[in-house]
């Protein structure tokens, strides 16, 4: 049997106290101890034993005339020990502290700094402490926590009697409101860890300290001894804390695992650490889950857990009500087994449930429409009933419609939905939610778990009806059913409850089957199934083809169809985007998306038009440079120049453009480039035109410079004028240091013509910084490269799609590829998939040809594989 810490002989030397501890976090590493927080803590209060009955100091002291008493605080006075948690003691003198209390804490305080322990000690006698308590409500705070160690217990005694009877009385409700306002300023800070792929295990919303702060209120009114009379003051259930306490639990064992990890102390489960946890808890893969994606998953449920336990404790304590008072409202529910009472919406009684089950429906839709939150008990009995969700009641016409209104109404105060969520009736009532109930995909772009991106979703999209982009707020006003946006938003990754991919056309095989025995009309049905399946397919195209080749919009337009669907379908993909987190979702993706949508909005409304539109553009453009051309001094050598361009060139740049860049291209003469580098207001980005004499590997070396200096290329427009002048057209992330921006530019100035001459090797200058930073990316990102080579798109060129994660030097190791392949790019798109990045190019060989030879395919994938690989 192992040795427990009660049975721990008193050790001499702080060697003897090393070994022990060590031993003990070993074990509980390797999983052969359970009870590590009480046993650590046991340790801890072992070696105080035995430095206060060894102590030479302390007889000077004269603890009979001056009792004095070594206190825990903080954690350690909670008995939740931590690997690398401080230790909070309270050296507390009954009397005045005397001279001599600075050798005690060289006798006990030092030795556990040598350990490397941080120790955190304060030395005050009863009288300042109950001072400084009264002034400071972070010293009460702490001192809510207080347990004695060892010394003279009277001192502790009248410690703790007089913070009652002198303060917490006296001051509970001050004291209750400062802790109410420091908890909603913590959240604001750490966020909802319930919902983050990075949580603070401590601090965030759903972590260790909504759980402390329970236990403080609970102190505060009711005197609490223990956790475990949070059910036998009535706070909780039976059903609730020990629910609470397996999640608790849960928490500390990979906070303990993180502090290991880190050697040190640690709250924030970093993305780096997070497959390491997995693999120390000894999760394994499952039903094609990653071991890291089951260990998240359980993780969120916890926190999720503990955050609504948190939140249904205040509401059942009033204190939300009494320190953030609404407006004085009549509102009552029309619902007559329904009452509003004190700002919370409640069943009247729990018979009147099983009597009329919609009843559990209804609460949600008078909650929406009254704009009030369940109260606490009204969410223990909607879960305690959700028995009685049979298949009966969630086809019923009366609850379809309850639940299609809730989906309709904005409540800007909080989410019903949320409520249905954490209360499990969600899951009742379309179980195969059940299948993304705190789905994670591993990867640093999802920000959220399935089932909360969904909700968000929904919430985004009703926000758009004030939205301050227009386009957004028009077309969501102008839908004349909006419910089936909703309902596609709240499904729309349904399909990802099985991981094998293809969840789209997946999700809407069960779209089509959930809304069917709901009753929905089959138009109805169409339509939604139609935007869950082509969610991604407006994303995709904007941020991986070439939104200004007419051929994109066609293909889009074919595939829509309609301008209705389309505008959903823009909505949806918009909402989807912002909804997943900020890689997803910028000023960039925001100008793509909008364009591509009103260039097929175009193309739907105007049909074979649009191809003749394209022709009279070019000719309109002809006459408009002509004219420029008739008045300037060089006439016939721009009328020249006019005619070495070419009809894609002239068909997608404008007027003024074509004369910025005859300008730049007057101002090469005999240098290898010059370049202009112009700032785009709209959507925060720098547009760079490189005008050169053209050469195999151009686009490469540039892309390397760039990388070199630390800029970042979204996309890329590469010309070829007929007299060997390239033009290549970048949109580029500005400097994140905009003061020394123009600094950044000279310098990449400099490495350019440096790299075009031979004098700059940027394969070695880029080599470097690449392995380095290829080296820190975690294991999980690691997905197969892909390689897919389209000859099918586009007419006139072969478009290559990459699939690969990021790294500095990426676009030029690829890019310097398909130069060794003999291809020249000229359409770059630099992006990200849903959940991968992929940088897409459209090329073509150095004799203009398409590339569609089955050799020839199979050496561009090879040789850019290899060069992902190395």
């Amino acid at each position: 049997m192992p040795e427990t810490a009660s049975s721990i002989n008193p050790f001499s030397t702080i060697e003897s106290i090393r070994e022990l501890r060590e031993s003990l976090i070993s074990d509980y590493i390797n999983g052969k101890r359970e009870d590590f927080l009480r046993q650590h803590t046991q340790l801890l209060d072992h070696y105080f034993l035995e430095q206060f009955a060894s102590s030479k100091v302390g007889p000077e002291i004269g603890i009979i005339q001056n009792p004095f008493a070594i206190v825990a605080l903080g954690g350690y006075g909670r008995g939740e020990q931590c690997i690398h948690s401080d230790v909070d003691l309270l050296i507390l003198f009954q009397k005045k502290v005397p001279r001599a209390a600075d050798g005690l804490i060289k006798e006990v305080v030092y030795p556990l700094w040598d350990l490397g322990l941080e120790v955190g000690y304060a030395i005050r006698s009863l009288k300042e402490c109950i001072r400084l308590a009264g002034k400071d409500f972070e010293v009460l705070t702490s001192l809510l926590d207080a347990r004695f160690v060892c010394g003279m217990s009277q001192a502790y005694t009248e410690l703790v009697s007089e913070i009652r009877e002198s303060l917490i009385q006296k001051k509970s409700d001050d004291l209750i409101h400062w802790l109410f306002d420091r908890n909603e300023d913590r959240h604001l800070h750490f966020g909802d860890s319930s919902y983050l792929l990075e949580p603070n295990l401590k601090d965030g919303q759903g972590g260790l300290r909504d759980y402390h702060t329970m236990l403080w209120l609970a102190r505060i009114l009711s005197n609490l001894k223990e956790p475990r009379d949070l059910e036998y003051e009535g706070y909780v259930t039976h059903e609730e804390f020990q629910t609470l306490q397996r999640a608790i639990s849960f928490i500390w064992r990979v906070r303990n695992l993180l502090h290991h990890l880190t050697r040190r102390k640690c709250d924030q489960l970093y993305f780096e650490h997070q497959t390491q946890v997995a693999d120390l808890l000894k999760f394994k893969p499952v039903n094609g889950l990653q071991p890291v994606e089951q260990f998240l998953g359980i993780l969120h449920g916890h926190m999720e857990f503990i955050k609504q336990q948190h939140r249904m404790f205040l509401h059942d304590l009033g204190l939300i009500r009494k320190f953030r008072p609404e407006r004085r409202t009549s509102k009552s529910s029309k619902i007559k087994d329904l009452l509003v009472d004190k700002g919370t919406l409640n069943f009247t009684s729990s018979k009147k449930i099983i009597k009329s089950p919609e009843l559990l429906m209804e609460i949600f839709h008078e909650s929406a429409r009254l704009k009030v939150p369940l109260g606490g008990e009204a969410k223990r009995l909607v879960r305690e009933f959700s028995y009685l969700i049979d298949d009966d009641f969630r086809n019923s016409p009366r609850v379809v419609k309850a639940f299609e209104k809730v989906l309709q109404i904005q409540v800007p105060e909080f989410n019903v939905l949320d409520d249905m969520l954490s209360t499990g009736f969600l899951e009742n009532f379309i179980p195969e939610m059940a299948s993304i109930s705190n789905r994670i995909q591993y990867d640093d772009y999802h920000v959220y778990p399935v089932d909360r991106h969904s909700l968000k979703t929904v919430h985004t999209v009703k926000s758009f009806n004030a939205s301050p982009d227009i386009l957004l707020a028009d077309l969501y006003m102008e839908l004349k059913k909006k419910k089936l946006l909703l309902w596609a938003a709240l499904l729309h990754d349904i399909g990802k409850g099985d991981p094998s991919g293809g969840h789209a056309v997946r999700g809407a095989e069960m779209v089509r089957k959930i809304l069917r025995v709901k009753g929905l009309p089959s138009k109805d049905i169409d339509t939604i199934v139609f935007l869950v399946r082509l969610h991604l397919f407006f994303v995709e195209i904007a941020t991986r083809r070439d939104i200004q080749d007419e051929e994109t919009a066609l293909f889009c337009a074919n595939e829509i169809k309609d301008a209705e669907r389309l505008k959903m379908l823009y909505l949806l993909s918009a909402a989807d985007s912002m909804s997943t987190g900020p890689k997803a979702w910028n000023d960039w993706t925001s100008t793509l998306l909008r364009d591509l949508f009103l260039k097929v909005l175009t193309t739907l409304e105007k049909g074979e038009l649009a191809t003749r539109e394209a022709l009279n553009t070019i000719e309109r453009k002809r006459a408009e440079i002509s004219e420029w051309i008739a008045a300037e001094k060089e006439a016939n050598e721009l009328d020249n120049l006019f005619n070495m361009m070419s009809p894609r060139y002239l068909l997608y740049t404008s007027p003024m453009e074509i004369k910025d860049h005859v300008r730049l291209y007057q101002g090469l003469e005999n240098a290898d480039f010059v370049w202009e580098i112009a700032t785009e207001h709209e959507s925060d980005t720098r547009r760079v035109t490189v005008c050169a004499k053209d050469r195999p590997g151009l686009f490469s070396k540039i892309a390397g410079v760039f990388t070199l200096n630390g800029l970042n290329i979204l996309d890329v427009q590469v010309f070829t004028w007929r007299n060997n002048i390239a033009l290549d057209i970048f949109k580029v992330e500005p400097p994140t240091d905009h003061i020394f921006e123009s600094e950044k530019w000279d310098r990449a100035e400099k490495n350019l013509a440096h790299a075009l001459s031979g004098e700059l090797n940027l394969g070695k200058a880029l080599d470097k910084r690449t392995s380095v930073y290829r080296s820190k990316r975690p294991a999980a990102l690691g997905r197969p490269h892909h390689v897919i080579v389209d000859n099918e798109t586009s007419s006139f060129f072969t478009i290559i799609d990459v699939f690969t994660y990021d790294f500095p030097g990426l676009l030029f190791l690829i890019t310097d590829a398909l130069f060794r392949c003999k291809l020249d790019v000229w359409v770059a798109k630099i992006g990200t998939k849903i959940d991968q990045v992929v940088d897409v190019f459209y090329v073509r060989d150095f004799d203009g040809q398409k590339v569609d030879s089955p050799e020839q395919v199979s050496e561009i994938k090879n040789t850019i594989l290899d060069v992902l690989s190395a």
